[in-house]
């Protein structure tokens, strides 16, 4: 990839209407960015560089987990796609089926969750071989982006948007549709990174989570207060936020013994940082208003 010349953001996609702020993390493409309002964190690279990075999504595979990953995958997917019930704001009749969309579904691993935790689930991908995966597996995957997908009104209970978010330019575009398709009182999933974590702090630019290269098209990092702030903007209530998980060094950064103290330290850490809200890994809950 070459070089940014012109920066993919020239003000805060969250709605803030503020001039950006450089911040003290460089990266290869320049000095992140910030809104001083949201505190939102955004690339400084370029369309084209994002764009180059996109492509590592459209194959055949997509996002789909592997050996013990898959395991663990399905183990913690499954718990927030069952808690996802409760948070409706309904109660479904007995003979009732969930409905489900998976926005950004890849080659449908969450897919195959939800139809184990008895949701009827769907999904929308723009990666065109992706999407034929999963599609391949039995699922209802529309291919392209959610705003040409044309679901009726009020239709599903259940949206998921996972590693999905921290791609967007403009995330409010998607989030009205959203809100639009969503039934009164139903819930949206939307797990990000936290960049207002303890993570960043102890790590700043080495958190491999800000690296274009490791994570295609990571280019918007959001905290619990723009995320609350584009949220509600956009028309819905903020449920719950919550976040988990710290580390200190990546492992490629430390030697064996050094990673050691590393795994110690993030397990002695992991409990103040949920409580603090000061986790890497976010998950938001959010409801469309009942009317």
């Amino acid at each position: 990839m070459s070089t940014a010349t012109n920066s993919i953001f020239d003000h805060c996609p969250i709605g803030c209407n503020s001039s950006l702020e450089n911040t003290d993390i460089k990266l290869p493409e320049g000095l992140l960015k910030k809104c001083p309002d949201c505190g939102q964190l955004l690339s400084p690279c370029s369309k084209a560089w994002f764009d180059e990075s996109m492509q590592e999504f459209d194959v055949p595979m997509g996002t789909l987990p592997s050996g013990k990953n898959k395991q663990r995958y399905h183990q913690r997917m499954g718990k927030i796609l069952n808690n996802a019930k409760s948070a409706i704001a309904y109660q479904p009749t007995p003979e009732q089926t969930l409905r489900l969309l998976d926005v950004g579904c890849s080659s449908g691993a969450l897919l195959r969750v939800a139809k184990e935790c008895g949701y009827d689930a769907s999904g929308a991908e723009p990666a065109t071989q992706a999407a034929d995966t999963a599609r391949g597996l039995g699922f209802e995957v529309f291919p392209g982006f959610l705003q040409d997908a044309a679901f009726p009104d009020n239709h599903f209970d259940v949206i998921t948007l996972f590693e999905v978010i921290e791609h967007l330019l403009e995330p409010q575009g998607l989030l009205k549709e959203i809100l639009r398709i969503l039934k009164p009182g139903g819930v949206l999933l939307i797990g990000t990174g936290n960049a207002d974590s303890w993570t960043v702090g102890f790590m700043g630019a080495d958190w491999e989570y800000f690296d274009i290269r490791s994570h295609g098209g990571h280019i918007s990092f959001f905290n619990p207060k723009s995320m609350r702030t584009l949220t509600q903007q956009c028309g819905f209530e903020v449920d719950n936020i919550s976040t988990k998980r710290v580390n200190i060094r990546e492992r490629k950064h430390a030697s064996k013994p050094m990673y050691e103290l590393v795994k110690v330290t993030r397990e002695l850490l992991a409990i103040p940082a949920r409580f603090a809200g000061k986790g890497h890994d976010m998950l938001t809950t959010l409801r469309k208003p009942a009317q």
